[in-house]
């Protein structure tokens, strides 16, 4: 039996899926999560093969909440089941460990292959989703902004901003007066950053910062 945690913040769509999920024998939903943090807290008390989370959810959204998942139970699989399917979900979701990834305008057959997969231990998105993603393999894209991302997730949040603001161009002085900051804390500041993402220089870091998101594209 694959034991399945639906997470969303809407009762009409959590009955929806649970309906459909219903129709294999195999899948039973053995609790549902109004918002992340309890999709968190059920993952901790119920031990399900899969956690099926919408991404936009009160309190903790489902991006941060697969993120928390992965890092508390690494054996449970994550499926991300949303409206959206921005690009930009879908590189964060696959970024955080997430092995599915399904919209909710699809083919209800693809919610059953999606979860069998996942509890599985493979990956499945749908069509749709496969189709963005292959779009933007080019030049390796989608791999660079998610591997930026998990070496900028590893620092503190006071060094996430001076590394977006690195990222800007901004120099010392400028981080100081934007951070309120003297400079020869945003120097230390700095040579942290380098140390932890592991680069030698304000360029290679500046990259990591755009292609993780860091940096305003205005």
């Amino acid at each position: 039996m694959i034991k399945v945690v639906l997470a969303d913040d809407e009762a009409m769509i959590r009955a929806g899926v649970r309906a459909i999920l219903s129709t294999d024998p195999e899948i039973q939903v053995v609790a549902e999560a109004r918002d992340g943090h309890e999709a968190v807290e059920l993952t901790l008390s119920c031990r399900p093969d899969v956690v099926l989370l919408d991404i936009r959810m009160p309190r903790l959204d489902g991006l941060a909440a697969a993120a928390e998942i992965r890092r508390i139970a690494p054996d449970t699989g994550v499926v991300m089941l949303t409206t959206f399917g921005e690009d930009e979900y879908i590189t964060r979701a696959l970024g955080d460990g997430a092995g599915g990834f399904l919209l909710k305008s699809g083919d209800p057959r693809e919610l059953l292959a999606g979860v069998r997969a996942v509890a599985g231990g493979a990956a499945y998105l749908s069509p749709e989703v496969a189709h963005r993603v292959i779009s933007q393999l080019d030049g390796g894209r989608m791999r660079r902004a998610a591997e930026a991302r998990a070496r900028a997730g590893g620092l503190t949040p006071r060094e996430r901003d001076v590394l977006a603001l690195l990222g800007a161009g901004l120099s010392n002085a400028q981080i100081g007066t934007r951070l309120h900051l003297v400079e020869g804390t945003v120097k230390t500041y700095v040579s942290a950053i380098l140390a932890r993402l592991g680069v030698g220089n304000r360029v290679q870091a500046a990259i990591i910062a755009y292609e993780a998101g860091l940096v305003d594209g205005d």
